[in-house]
């Protein structure tokens, strides 16, 4: 059926409302990968299996699977609920400019941030998502473009706060797992901080004046990087048991992108870009996991009985997998992903300090912190699955 002229306007107007929140933002928009996607990887596969598609995923807070690749939360979800915002909408679920009121998410599960064809020409070829990092901004653009008056747009991208990432671990993800070198996947780090950089200008040129970049997570506490790298050298362990050799590499990355910042930071001023020491936080829960609570720090809550709880064939969810019973004692929720804990830890850090600079909640004044969830006015799309 048509949507009428009076339809659209209204659908309009009401993006353009000043969203709940108190004094600060009025939308978040995100992009990213599976760390920040609350359901647009599984709008991608239209309907086909997966196992994030289904219980226990989502069983912590939700009590069912919204297509985040986790037992609850995600980081943007604590995010947005400290800032009194609805959880950010999948872009690929809206039906309206009225979905989108108070942000979107663009993020996609599996997704890089270089280009599919950036990996066919290394004679890789491709086998997950075509939504990377650039395709996620065209979508945003694509979303800007409702608005007709440049004035009203302005406002937007300046009361908006922006989350660029977590993005870039499955560039090499994809790498490691095909066996590449070390050298070899080195060789793209600078490639992968320009096209996170690439974004962040371009949001910047649209009229962002808040920005996140986050680093990567310390992958050799990673339950499955600890499966397939397994070493009889204690040499290659740290004191935690995670693999140095790839943390150094996660190191090496987020240098990269620190720097990119830096060079953003004197081209722009005016613009608050502000990086999150994923890293840094996580790596201090992984040195004192009890002082959080969390009893298992190694060991994936959900997937086999294999060492680390994990098995490349045997996926959380799917047949064979089991499901620890309590979730808020591991750090890691499938081997790859982390548990809602170690993403609320993460999200204080960035909000409150010291793993953020500055703080975020120290960007806005007359900050007053939500305590609560706000509920979307939006049908949830998985919420009969």
């Amino acid at each position: 059926m048509a949507t009428s002229p009076l339809a659209s306007l209204i659908s309009l107007c009401l993006f353009f409302l000043p969203s709940l929140s108190s004094g600060c933002y009025t939308r978040l928009f995100a992009f990213g990968d599976s760390l920040t996607d609350t359901g647009n990887f599984l709008h991608s596969i239209r309907g086909q299996p997966d196992p994030v598609a289904q219980l226990p995923y989502g069983q912590t807070f939700f009590g069912r699977p919204t297509g985040r690749f986790s037992d609850g939360r995600i980081i943007v979800d604590f995010i947005a609920e400290a800032f009194g915002l609805p959880f950010t909408v999948p872009y690929l679920a809206g039906r309206s400019a009225e979905d989108f009121k108070y942000g979107a998410n663009f993020a996609v599960g599996g997704a890089t941030a270089l280009k599919n064809n950036y990996f066919r020409e290394r004679d890789v070829e491709p086998n997950w998502t075509e939504h990377s990092l650039d395709e996620q901004i065209r979508w945003f653009k694509q979303l800007l473009r409702l608005l007709p008056i440049l004035q009203e747009r302005d406002e937007l991208m300046r009361n908006s706060l922006f989350f660029v990432g977590e993005i870039g671990g499955n560039d090499y993800n994809h790498l490691f797992i095909r066996k590449k070198t070390l050298d070899e996947i080195r060789d793209i780090v600078p490639d992968v901080a320009d096209a996170i950089g690439a974004a962040v200008k371009d949001l910047i040129q649209l009229g962002a004046k808040t920005l996140v970049v986050p680093g990567n997570f310390p992958i050799g506490c990673v339950p499955l990087y600890l499966v397939v790298y397994q070493s009889e050298n204690e040499e290659d362990y740290d004191k935690t048991g995670c693999i140095n050799w790839l943390n150094e590499f996660t190191e090496y990355h987020n240098r990269m992108i620190i720097n990119k910042i830096n060079s953003l930071r004197e081209s722009y001023p005016n613009v608050t870009i502000i990086y999150a020491d994923y890293y840094g936080t996580s790596m201090n829960i992984f040195r004192h996991p009890l002082q959080f609570g969390i009893e298992v720090p190694l060991n994936a809550c959900c997937g086999s009985d294999a060492p680390y709880n994990c098995t490349p064939s045997i996926l959380c969810g799917s047949p064979g997998s089991s499901v620890c019973n309590d979730p808020l004692t591991y750090a890691s929720w499938d081997g790859l992903h982390l548990t809602e804990t170690i993403y609320k830890l993460v999200a204080e850090g960035i909000l409150e300090g010291p793993y953020a600079s500055p703080p975020l909640i120290k960007t806005c004044t007359n900050f007053k912190r939500n305590t609560g969830t706000v509920k979307l006015p939006f049908t949830d799309p998985f919420s009969s699955t």
